[in-house]
């Protein structure tokens, strides 16, 4: 099934255009088929005043989609389910796992708000879907699930452990990725792609059954991957076809830049207010 008209708005991210407010974090809304998609929900800060600026009524939400448990994707939860109490959520299991990232040996916590979780567990039991597995649902909404790590050269993009003191890496199991089949192609929403934004795609192709990838819009998680990686990620996407890469939140500029100098296909950075 496809859906023509699907419309995408940026509501927060690194860069933000005009009034709009900017912020380490990302959110999308999503029109497609009738239904209203909220994919993620950024630090919590901008998402709100953003959505009233631009004209969105978050009230109107029918389903949140949490891209995994960090703290950036999964603020502001409490105040949405509060204006949407009808919205059903989709997450997978690991997303209230403690998490941390280490720099210069200091820990620090990225886990999802204490108040994000007690809202979700707050909510009816029929109303909060727990994604172990691929699933579509109204509006040609398809999520992922868990993406398998099959590339080789891509990581989760970071520092990132289960307990401050470093032992155990934190393989975010959770990432995942939302897919539509506009008619004309798959058009991708990812949140950080930290199962890697080639895993990813080619898992996306699978699961559609070879549709070929249109257009891919979210973070990347490219800001401090190596030069080899870089390298890697061009060779992987230029046999994909895809006709616009939309690289947000935690992509960087300069892995934007790489993108665009060294792609065929259209490379636009993504800020806040953003229409799709």
């Amino acid at each position: 099934m496809s859906t023509p008209g699907l419309r995408i708005t940026v509501l927060s991210d690194n860069r933000a255009m005009g009034d709009l407010q900017e912020e380490h974090g990302f959110a999308l809304w999503i029109e497609s088929g009738g239904s209203r998609i909220l994919f993620d929900t950024g630090q919590g800060n901008v998402l709100v005043s953003n959505a009233g600026l631009l004209g969105v009524d978050l009230g109107s939400t029918d389903s949140l989609v949490l891209s995994h448990g960090h703290y950036d994707h999964t603020g502001a939860i409490a105040e949405v389910l509060d204006l949407s109490p009808q919205a059903r959520i989709y997450l997978h299991p690991s997303a209230f796992l403690p998490r941390y990232s280490i720099r210069s040996e200091r820990p620090g916590s990225v886990r999802m708000p204490g108040e994000s979780m007690s809202a979700i567990i707050a909510r009816p039991d029929d109303q909060v879907r727990w994604t172990n597995l691929p699933v579509s649902v109204e509006g040609n909404l398809n999520i992922t699930g868990p993406i398998p790590r099959e590339s080789g050269f891509e990581d989760t993009g970071g520092p990132f452990f289960l307990d401050p003191e470093g032992r155990h890496p934190d393989p975010l199991n959770d990432d995942l990725a939302i897919w539509f089949d506009t008619g004309e192609g798959l058009t991708v929403c990812t949140g950080c792609c930290h199962s890697g934004i080639v895993n990813t795609l080619r898992y996306v192709m699978k699961l559609s059954g070879g549709r070929r990838i249109r257009r891919v819009i979210g973070g990347f998680h490219l800001l401090n991957a190596s030069r080899e990686r870089l390298e890697k990620t061009v060779e992987a996407l230029s046999e994909m076809d895809i006709l616009e890469l939309i690289p947000c939140h935690c992509t960087g500029p300069q892995a934007t830049q790489y993108l665009a100098g060294n792609l065929e296909c259209r490379v636009t950075p993504g800020y806040a207010g953003l229409r799709v």
